[in-house]
């Protein structure tokens, strides 16, 4: 018999997880039957509205979730090292912060169908920048300074959403009946620059909406910062497996134990 309840596993075609099932009598485990239950919240039987925050270092590992969501999401809030990409694409100066050139064609693309669509995409108006990255080891002081998203110094690197930006997400979740988080909003793992992350993951727990916290980076940072995972709808355990289903994919570790 073989049971599959490896759910981070599933978006892989290995012999482990594709193969075996077709040689045995199979079945899901309790794990994957949950976290799927849970995905099927966010794509098949949402109830809104429906806000998703996507954070994290690059636009490009999210691109395909926004395309899917685009249809289904009511609020898209963008924050992490991916936001200066957006940023970008409005013609904003973004200093050395992380950028992904590349991606701006899609990212223009992507806002103007949000716009179309009447999807609101919710962008940083302030930002922690400094002229050094953060010494994650020691975390020592890096005395950052905020300043409005489209006046980032040269010289100056994006580390967090600001303070107004906090506040302007948390009353975006505020009234929400879904929510889906998947990305820190900044460096969280130094302290000057974990507010951002600490904001949104608070809006979750005060918003009486069904929450749902991407794995990955997301997990991490949930528990980095001491907040009680008890306290959110769902952590998902599969951060690539999840974004994979949410982006419409067939996962191959679940379409071998449906046959």
């Amino acid at each position: 018999m073989y049971v599959g309840d490896g759910f981070g596993a599933v978006h892989r075609k290995h012999a482990s997880v594709y193969d075996l099932p077709a040689k045995l009598p199979h079945y899901a485990g309790h794990l994957i039957a949950t976290e799927v239950g849970v995905l099927k919240k966010l794509t098949d039987d949402v109830k809104r509205p429906y806000a998703v925050v996507l954070g994290g270092a690059k636009v490009s590992d999210k691109l395909g979730v926004i395309d899917h969501l685009l249809e289904k999401a009511d609020r898209i809030l963008i924050g992490g090292g991916m936001a200066y990409t957006f940023l970008k694409a409005l013609g904003h100066e973004v200093g050395i912060s992380l950028l992904q050139e590349d991606q701006i064609p899609a990212v223009k693309e992507y806002m103007k169908r949000a716009e179309a669509k009447g999807v609101e995409f919710v962008l940083p108006v302030d930002v922690l920048v400094s002229p050094d990255f953060p010494d994650l080891k020691t975390k020592a002081p890096a005395n950052p300074t905020t300043v409005a998203a489209d006046a980032i110094p040269a010289d100056q690197e994006g580390l967090d959403i600001g303070p107004e930006t906090r506040k302007l997400y948390a009353s975006k979740l505020a009234d929400a009946a879904t929510v889906f988080w998947n990305g820190p909003m900044g460096v969280f793992e130094h302290p000057d620059y974990a507010e951002g992350t600490k904001a949104v993951a608070q809006a979750l727990l005060d918003t009486s909406a069904f929450t749902v916290v991407g794995g990955g980076d997301s997990a991490a940072a949930v528990r980095t910062l001491g907040f009680d995972e008890n306290a959110f709808g769902h952590i998902s355990t599969g951060g690539g497996a999840s974004l994979e289903y949410l982006e419409g994919k067939t996962l191959p570790g679940l379409a071998a134990l449906e046959n």
